[in-house]
């Protein structure tokens, strides 16, 4: 009787022992894509804000530039406007259903490495 006693505790210190390792797996991993996101997230942030000041001059350039060419200021900056109502049309209509399911498979991949 005293064999079985001792035998169940050890089982009993060893499935508590199995749950406090399990916990600290689950934590760890927790951290883990939590930082990678962050620090992915940061530097991707940075770059996007940068890029777009430069894509914002570069409009500004061209549409000065094509008003120039044009002699109103105004047709410059409305081709401009033009050009980017054409590229919002055309991703609307024919690009969104594929940009969502890439950027959808991309968070999936992304959370279960």
């Amino acid at each position: 009787m005293e064999d079985n006693t001792r035998l169940i505790e050890s089982l009993l210190e060893r499935t508590v022992e199995y749950g406090k390792t399990n916990y600290e797996l689950v934590r760890l991993k927790v951290v883990d894509k939590t930082s990678n996101g962050i620090s992915t997230f940061i530097p991707n942030t940075l770059t996007l804000l940068i890029l777009s000041t430069v894509i914002l001059f570069l409009n500004l350039g061209m549409a000065l530039w094509l008003s120039k060419i044009f002699g109103e200021l105004y047709y410059g900056f409305l081709l401009v406007a033009a050009f980017y109502g054409f590229i919002a049309f055309v991703y609307y209509f024919f690009m969104r259903k594929w940009f969502k399911r890439r950027l959808y498979d991309y968070f999936i991949r992304q959370l279960l490495k």
